[in-house]
């Protein structure tokens, strides 16, 4: 007679995102010398750097087994089923600043404020293309 015990559930996989301040940082610091030369372009380009640094400290993007996750204090936002994917892309692969994704209903753009290496891995992983 041989005992089978029922298995645990497979548990999830997440992988969550680290945050990255590279471009929030570079749009504060050009604004300094935006300042001599264009005072109202400075300022626009500072506001928006700290608009995305806010945005970098409190937004978090999470690789599931089926979706991508966008949270924002460890709540959800919003669920972007893989299956839905058309196509994705990074743009400026040495200097990644924009990533592209395709749904069936919609096309996003995101800013690159996490970590770009992790993001293509996740996106390889979770969504090859074809």
């Amino acid at each position: 007679m041989t005992n089978v015990t029922p298995s645990a559930p497979a548990t999830p996989t997440v992988t969550e995102l680290e945050p990255s301040y590279a471009i929030p940082a570079v749009l504060v610091i050009a604004a300094i010398p935006l300042l001599l030369v264009q005072p109202w372009l400075s300022a626009v380009v500072g506001l928006f750097g700290l608009f995305l640094a806010f945005q970098t400290a409190t937004i978090r993007l999470q690789f599931t087994d089926t979706a991508l996750d966008v949270t924002r204090s460890d709540r959800l936002i919003r669920r972007f089923p893989y299956r839905e994917w058309q196509n994705w892309r990074v743009f400026w692969p040495g200097v990644p600043i924009l990533f592209y994704f395709k749904e069936v209903k919609s096309i996003h753009f995101l800013p690159i404020l996490f970590d770009a290496t992790a993001l293509r891995a996740c996106l390889e992983r979770h969504c090859p293309r074809s």
